[in-house]
C-alpha cells in the first residue's frame, strides 16, 4: 500500500505538521506513522513484515480500547483522528470557537496541515492488512459499540465526534476537510471547554487543573414546579451575561430543598449551546480562584464559577479570598466570568448576638459587622427561594405525579404525600420529588413481583 505523494515526488510526512504538531505526541498517531514508514521502506523484507504485523495488531488493540472508553462506532481510525482534531487546542482552533474561520498566514498553515491529515484519513489499510495476514482489520472499519456508557464522553459528545468523522469521509479535498473542521469549531468549540458543560477544579502535584464533569443531571427550569419569579430573575441575568451585556454575580439563598442547586444545573443545560460553561468550586479551593480565572479569561465562552451551599463559620477566613476575587483586587475580573452561589444563609457568614451587644471586646464593632456583611453585598443579584406552604407543596406533588404517570387517585396521592412530608424533611420541593420517586419504585417492584 502506498500513500499519495506530492507533485515533486516526495511523500507528505507527519513530522511536517505545523499548527497541529501536538498530534505527533499521541502514541497511536506516532505508531501509525511508524508503521506506514516501515511498510513503505521495506515491505519485501521478512523481518520488516513481522514488525509491521505486530505494530498493526497493537494499533487494532489501541483503537478498540479507545472505542470502549469513548463509545465510538463505525470506522475507528476516522473517529480517532476526529477526536484528536476536536481536542487540539491551538491558535487556530481557539480563534474559531464561536466565531468561525479567519484570514491570514495561520489559515494557510492550517491548510498545509490538512493536506497531511487528509492523506492519513484516506489511508486504505486493507491491502497492507491482507499482505500481512491481518484479516481482523475489518473489526475497526465497521465497529459496533457496546451499550455501556462512555467513560470519557457523554452520548451527545460521542455522537458529535462520530458524525464529524463521517462528514470528513464526504470531503473530497483538504480544503473541504478544513472547512468542515472550522464549522465544528464555530458551532461547538474545541477541547474540554467546547465539548463539556460543567467542570470541577483539581489541585495536585501538577498544579491547578480544570477537569470536565462527564455526567450532569439533565434538569430543565420547567422541571422546577413554581418559583416563577426567582427563575425569571435568574434567567434575565444569565441572558444578559451570555449576550455580552452587563450582568451581576448571583446569590440564590433560602430554605433547603427548594431548588437552588437544580436551577444552576438547569442553566448549565439550557445555555450550553449559547456558550455558557459552569465550573464548580468548593470552599477550600478559593485560594486557587486566580489560577482558575487565568485559564479561562481569554476563551470565547462565558463561564459561571459555581459555589454550592456557600456559608462560613466565624473561624473560617476563606471568604476573604472570595471577596478579593469578586471585587476589590487590583486585577479586573474578566467580562466572561461571573460567580453564582447557593446558600441557606442570607448573609453567608455566621453572625452572633455579641456582634451587636452594647458592651463588646472589639472597640470597632461596626467594622466587624460590615466585614461580615461585605461579602454578600458583592453579589449584585440576590434571589430568595422559600419553602412552599401546604397548598403549594400539594401542587408540586400533583404536577410531578402527572409528569411521571403515577397511578394513584388525587385523594390517595395527597394523603400519602402528607404522611411522607411529616417524616421526611417537611414541606419542600425536594421531599415532593423524593416522595414521587418512592411511589415509582414501589410501582416497579409490584410489576416485577
Amino acid at each position: 500500500m502506498r500513500r499519495k505523494r506530492r507533485g515533486n515526488g516526495e511523500k507528505v510526512r507527519e513530522e511536517e505538521l505545523i499548527v497541529y504538531r501536538k498530534l505527533t505526541e499521541e502514541p497511536l498517531f506516532r505508531k501509525m506513522g511508524c508503521l506506514l514508514e516501515q511498510w513503505e521502506a521495506g515491505a519485501a523484507e521478512r523481518r520488516t513484515r513481522e514488525e509491521c504485523r505486530g505494530m498493526l495488531y497493537d494499533i487494532l488493540h489501541g483503537l478498540i480500547e479507545l472505542a470502549d472508553s469513548r463509545g465510538f462506532h463505525g470506522n475507528l481510525w476516522h473517529c480517532y483522528l476526529a477526536d484528536l482534531l476536536v481536542n487540539d487546542e491551538n491558535g487556530y482552533s481557539r480563534g474559531c470557537e464561536g466565531r468561525g474561520g479567519f484570514l491570514g498566514t495561520l489559515n494557510d498553515a492550517v491548510l498545509h496541515d490538512m493536506v497531511i491529515l487528509k492523506e492519513l484519513y484516506d489511508c486504505d489499510f486493507a491491502p497492507m492488512a491482507a499482505a500481512l495476514g491481518v484479516p481482523e482489520i475489518s473489526l475497526i472499519q465497521h465497529y459496533e459499540s457496546s451499550s455501556r456508557e462512555s467513560r470519557v464522553y457523554n452520548r451527545r459528545i460521542c455522537a458529535r465526534i462520530c458524525e464529524l468523522a463521517e462528514q470528513f469521509s464526504q470531503d473530497r479535498t483538504s480544503a473541504q476537510m478544513k472547512d468542515t473542521l472550522t464549522h465544528f469549531y464555530r458551532e461547538y468549540g474545541v477541547g474540554k471547554f467546547g465539548l463539556h458543560k460543567s467542570f470541577r477544579v483539581v489541585h495536585d502535584e501538577g498544579g491547578v487543573r480544570i477537569e470536565p464533569i462527564l455526567n450532569i443531571a439533565h434538569v430543565c427550569l420547567d422541571d422546577l414546579v413554581g418559583y416563577e419569579i426567582p427563575k425569571k430573575k435568574l434567567t434575565d441575568n444569565t441572558d444578559a451575561f451570555v449576550a455580552g451585556r452587563k450582568a451581576n454575580n448571583c446569590l440564590l439563598f433560602g430554605d433547603a430543598g427548594t431548588g437552588k442547586s437544580s436551577c444552576i444545573k438547569a442553566i448549565a443545560n439550557e445555555y450550553f449551546e449559547k456558550g455558557l460553561r459552569i465550573i464548580e468550586v468548593y470552599k477550600h479551593q478559593f485560594q486557587d480562584l486566580n489560577q482558575v480565572i487565568s485559564q479561562i479569561k481569554n476563551r470565547n465562552y462565558r463561564f459561571i464559577i459555581y459555589m454550592d451551599d456557600l456559608s462560613f463559620e466565624e473561624f473560617e477566613i476563606e471568604y476573604k479570598y472570595l471577596k478579593a476575587i469578586i471585587e476589590g483586587g487590583l486585577e479586573k475580573k474578566p467580562e466572561n466570568v461571573l460567580i453564582y452561589a447557593t446558600s441557606n444563609r442570607r448573609h453567608l457568614i455566621r453572625e452572633n448576638y455579641r456582634d451587636k451587644e452594647e458592651i463588646r471586646q472589639d472597640m470597632h464593632t461596626s467594622d466587624t459587622v460590615q466585614e461580615k456583611l461585605s461579602l454578600v453585598h458583592r453579589f449584585g443579584v440576590t434571589i430568595y427561594f422559600g419553602a412552599p406552604d401546604k397548598k403549594q407543596f400539594q401542587e408540586i406533588v400533583r404536577v410531578l405525579a402527572r409528569r411521571d404517570g403515577v397511578a394513584l387517585s388525587e385523594e390517595e396521592l395527597l394523603l400519602e404525600a402528607n404522611k411522607w412530608e411529616l417524616s421526611h424533611g417537611g414541606l419542600s420541593g425536594r421531599s415532593a420529588r423524593q416522595f414521587i420517586d418512592y411511589l415509582l419504585g414501589m410501582e416497579k417492584e409490584a410489576h416485577q413481583s
